[in-house]
This record gives C-alpha cells, sequence and structure tokens, in this order.
C-alpha cells in the first residue's frame, strides 16, 4: 500500500482508538524521533563534539565566575565584626553610668552584641600587646577612656545600615566619639558588585552566542534534509511532526553541553582549590568551595537546555516554513 492512501484507513478506525492508547502512541511517537535525534548526532561524532564544546564552554566561564562569587559572599556575610562599632566613653561617665548605657544598648533591636570595656582593661590588655608594659607603668594616669564594643545585628552590617546606626549612637549623652572602620568593607562591597555585573554581562553575551550556533546548526540540518522535509509535506505530515526531530536535536544539544559543563567547572575548581587553600592558610582559615551541589547542576543543566531548545526553535519556525512544495 503506497504512503499517500495509508492514512484512509486509519481514518476510518480512529474512532476506535481509545484516549489511553492515543496518548500511549503519542509517548512512543516523541520517543521515537527523540532517540533518531540523538542516533543523527551519534552518526557525526565530530561537528557533534564542536557544538556540544562550544555550548559547554560557553557556560563553564559564566557559571565558574558565578561560583566564585557567590563563595566570596559567603566569606564576607561572616565578616560582622568588620562593622562592629566603638564608642569612646566621656571622661565624667562613671562605672554606674556605662553600665546602664550597656543595658539600655542591649535593647535596641538593631544591636546583637554590646560588650563594656573599662580603662583599666583596655590598659592591661595594651600593655600585652604592645610590649611596652615597662614603659607604660611610669604613666600618672590611664590616657585610655572607657569603650563600649558594639556588633550590629546581621541585617544591619551593611555599610550604610551600620552608619545609620552609628550616627543613631553619637546622640547617646554618655558616648564622645564613634569609631566606625567600615571604608574598606564598602569597597568590598563595590568589587562584589561589580563582578555580579560583570558576570551577568559575560553571560548574557555568551548565552546569546550559543542561541546563535545553535540556531545556524539546526539551519544546517534543515538544509541537508530539505528533500525530506518535502516529501513530508506532500504526504500530510503536520508541522509539530516534522519540527519534533530538530527540538529534540537542540535539547540533546543542550543536555550534553551542561553536561559538559558541569565536569569542566568541578576540574577548574578542583585545580584552582590547592591556591585558595595555600591562600587561605596565610590567614589561619579553611575554605571550602561551596554551590557544586545537585541543585547547580539542575541549573546548569536546565539553562543550556533552554539555550538549545531556543536556538532550534527560532531556526525551525524560520527554515522550515520556508520549505514549500511547488
Amino acid at each position: 500500500m503506497s504512503i499517500l492512501f495509508k492514512g484512509r484507513d486509519q481514518g476510518a478506525q480512529s474512532s476506535r482508538i481509545g484516549v489511553f492508547q492515543r496518548l500511549q502512541m503519542f509517548f512512543i511517537s516523541h520517543l521515537r524521533q527523540a532517540l533518531a535525534s540523538l542516533g543523527e548526532l551519534w552518526r557525526q561524532p565530530a561537528a557533534s563534539l564542536m557544538t556540544i564544546g562550544v555550548l559547554g564552554l560557553s557556560i563553564t566561564l559564566p557559571s565558574t565566575l558565578y561560583i566564585l562569587v557567590k563563595n566570596t559572599e559567603a566569606v564576607s556575610a561572616g565578616w560582622e565584626q568588620a562593622s562592629e562599632i566603638s564608642l569612646f566613653l566621656r571622661d565624667d561617665v562613671t562605672a554606674a553610668d556605662a553600665n546602664s548605657l550597656v543595658t539600655r544598648l542591649s535593647l535596641w533591636s538593631e544591636i546583637d552584641t554590646v560588650v563594656y570595656v573599662s580603662a583599666e582593661q583596655a590598659l592591661d590588655e595594651f600593655k600585652q600587646l604592645s610590649g611596652f608594659g615597662d614603659a607604660l607603668s611610669y604613666l600618672d594616669s590611664n590616657p585610655l577612656p572607657d569603650v563600649v564594643l558594639i556588633t550590629p545585628t546581621s541585617k544591619h552590617t551593611s555599610p550604610l545600615a551600620a552608619q545609620l546606626l552609628l550616627d543613631k549612637l553619637l546622640k547617646e549623652r554618655e558616648v564622645d566619639i564613634g569609631k566606625l572602620d567600615i571604608e574598606w568593607l564598602e569597597r568590598v562591597y563595590s568589587l562584589l558588585n561589580i563582578a555580579r555585573e560583570l558576570v551577568a554581562i559575560i553571560a548574557s553575551l555568551l548565552f546569546f552566542a550559543v542561541v546563535l550556533i545553535i540556531g545556524n546548526t539546526i539551519r544546517l540540518n534543515i538544509l541537508n534534509k530539505r528533500d525530506e522535509i518535502l516529501v513530508m509535506k506532500l504526504v500530510g505530515a503536520t508541522d509539530s511532526f516534522i519540527h519534533r526531530p530538530f527540538l529534540y536535536t537542540g535539547f540533546w544539544y543542550g543536555l550534553l553541553g551542561g553536561l559538559m559543563a558541569w565536569f569542566v567547572v568541578l576540574i577548574l575548581l578542583w585545580w584552582m582549590d590547592s591556591s585558595i587553600q595555600a591562600f587561605a592558610s596565610q590567614y589561619q582559615k579553611q575554605f571550602d568551595i561551596t554551590g557544586l551541589d545537585a541543585a547547580a547542576l539542575l541549573i546548569m543543566l536546565g539553562l543550556s537546555v533552554l539555550l538549545g531548545l531556543a536556538g532550534s526553535m527560532i531556526s525551525v519556525h524560520r527554515h522550515v516554513k520556508e520549505i514549500e512544495p511547488q
């Protein structure tokens, strides 16, 4: 029986096909076309590997930068002491007044901890750290004031919030001078903002390039199968049936490219781990790179699949429509 007339007998029997059978046939058709498109990639290993490599490496760079930025943010998030506020009390403030100030400040919602350091404690600590203990013993009086050390809550450790808190603390009658050494922390936050914007720009440009590359690859596949597409349209194949193999090709490109990007990121971070640990050891810190979990893998795979599908959909809807039998 000719394929041109094959559908007539099936049309007479279509009313007797149940819903479950139609769903089963639908999924079987999709699975068959998905495996067929994967076989096309397997039969052209060189061209397929080049496209997958471009997609994978394009995702690797922004992914690596993003993970490094997120780890830097995690480290900087533990620098609450960087926004610690030192309040130097007036000379005429008594110990009772200082304790009353500490009690009041401990009730503030913006403050996490309040530590009172008397002038005597500060002088003893300075003698131990400076090495001038014998020389300081000749002083007639203690030149150091009483100090109250304040650590803001996590919501008030940013430069702006800490500065506002300092301005509020300076209004207390016992406070003479307040100090917040936060300029270097502002530089760190500024650099992190620049790094985030840089990652977003690089990712956008590379993702756009990936869509163009996938679209051009699918366009070449469509041109190579021009005669086959013409025959399918002549026998009445639907547009979705014709589009489906090319869309699955974009899906496989994205999935395999995402897996490649994941393994390359693992290798790069493993390669950099020794240098990072050597740098952290200078500050007596143990630093472990985080972010390479299952959630990150799913995000990378989902993003790469979306890029592959986007490139293939753009190319399919444009170029398959242009192929029409005369």
